[in-house]
C-alpha cells in the first residue's frame, strides 16, 4: 500500500469481505427504510405498516408525512397501541438525521415487542426528496 493510500482515511482500513458486507447491508434493511420506499408503499394504498411521527403534536400539526399518525416517542406505551394487532409493523420518523427521536420511538416499540423500522432522513429527507408535507391536527389516539 502506498504512503498516499495509508494516509487516506477512506482506504486506511480495508473494506470488509464481500460476504460480510452483504450480510451487514442486508441486516441494516431489517432496521431501516427510506423516504422513497415509504412514499411508494403509502401510494400503493396497502403499505403494510403504520407510519408514526414521533415528534411533538405541535410539530406534527406544522407539517408531517401524509398518512402518518402522531405519537410522540415519550408517549409510546402499550395502551396507545391497543388498537393495532401485535404483528403490526411500525415505521418511526422524526425531524431528520440530526434527531434521535425515531430511534427513541423504535426502542420503546421494540421493548413492547412490536416490529419496528426507522425511516431514515425523517422530515428533512422527505423534503429533500421533493415530497410534500400534510398540515393538520394530530390524529387522536
Amino acid at each position: 500500500m502506498s504512503t498516499a493510500t495509508m494516509n487516506n482515511a477512506v482506504t486506511a482500513i480495508p473494506a470488509a469481505d464481500s460476504a460480510v458486507a452483504h450480510a451487514h447491508f442486508l441486516a441494516s434493511l431489517q432496521f431501516e427504510t427510506d423516504c422513497w420506499d415509504v412514499s411508494s408503499a403509502l401510494a400503493s394504498g396497502t403499505p403494510g405498516f403504520v407510519l408514526l411521527d414521533v415528534r411533538s403534536a405541535a410539530l406534527f400539526a406544522q407539517g408531517h408525512v401524509p398518512g402518518a399518525v402522531s405519537l410522540p416517542h415519550g408517549k409510546i406505551v402499550e395502551s396507545k397501541l391497543g388498537g393495532y394487532p401485535l404483528d403490526t409493523l411500525f415505521v418511526t420518523y422524526c425531524a431528520g438525521p440530526h434527531c434521535n427521536g425515531a430511534t427513541r420511538g423504535a426502542i420503546r416499540l421494540a421493548r413492547l415487542g412490536r416490529p419496528v423500522k426507522i425511516m431514515i432522513g425523517g422530515i428533512t429527507g422527505w423534503l429533500d426528496e421533493g415530497f410534500e408535507l400534510a398540515v393538520n391536527t394530530p390524529e387522536a389516539r
